[in-house]
Protein backbone atom coordinates (compact mmCIF):
# COMPACT_ATOMS: atom_id res chain seq x y z
CA UNK A 1 0.00 0.00 0.00
CA UNK A 2 2.83 2.42 0.85
CA UNK A 3 4.51 1.65 -2.46
CA UNK A 4 1.30 2.50 -4.30
CA UNK A 5 1.07 5.85 -2.50
CA UNK A 6 4.68 6.63 -3.36
CA UNK A 7 4.12 5.78 -7.01
CA UNK A 8 0.95 7.91 -7.12
CA UNK A 9 2.83 10.82 -5.54
CA UNK A 10 5.64 10.57 -8.09
CA UNK A 11 3.16 10.30 -10.96
CA UNK A 12 1.35 13.37 -9.61
CA UNK A 13 4.62 15.32 -9.55
CA UNK A 14 5.43 14.22 -13.09
CA UNK A 15 2.00 15.28 -14.34
CA UNK A 16 2.22 18.65 -12.58
CA UNK A 17 5.65 19.20 -14.11
CA UNK A 18 4.45 18.26 -17.59
CA UNK A 19 1.48 20.63 -17.34
CA UNK A 20 3.71 23.45 -16.12
CA UNK A 21 2.40 23.79 -12.58
CA UNK A 22 5.85 23.55 -11.06
CA UNK A 23 8.38 26.37 -11.06
CA UNK A 24 12.00 26.67 -10.07
CA UNK A 25 13.01 30.09 -8.79
CA UNK A 26 16.66 29.07 -8.51
CA UNK A 27 19.22 28.14 -11.12
CA UNK A 28 22.69 26.64 -11.25
CA UNK A 29 24.43 24.75 -8.48
CA UNK A 30 24.74 27.71 -6.13
CA UNK A 31 20.96 28.14 -5.86
CA UNK A 32 20.97 31.91 -6.24
CA UNK A 33 17.52 33.23 -7.13
CA UNK A 34 16.86 34.93 -10.46
CA UNK A 35 14.42 37.60 -11.52
CA UNK A 36 13.05 36.53 -14.91
CA UNK A 37 16.37 34.95 -15.82
CA UNK A 38 18.57 37.75 -14.50
CA UNK A 39 20.86 36.95 -11.61
CA UNK A 40 19.92 38.64 -8.35
CA UNK A 41 22.87 40.58 -6.97
CA UNK A 42 23.14 41.29 -3.27
CA UNK A 43 24.70 44.58 -2.31
CA UNK A 44 27.12 44.49 0.61
CA UNK A 45 27.65 48.28 0.79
Amino acid sequence: MELLLLVLFLVGLAVASAVGLTADSHDSADWKPTDQGRRWQSRTC
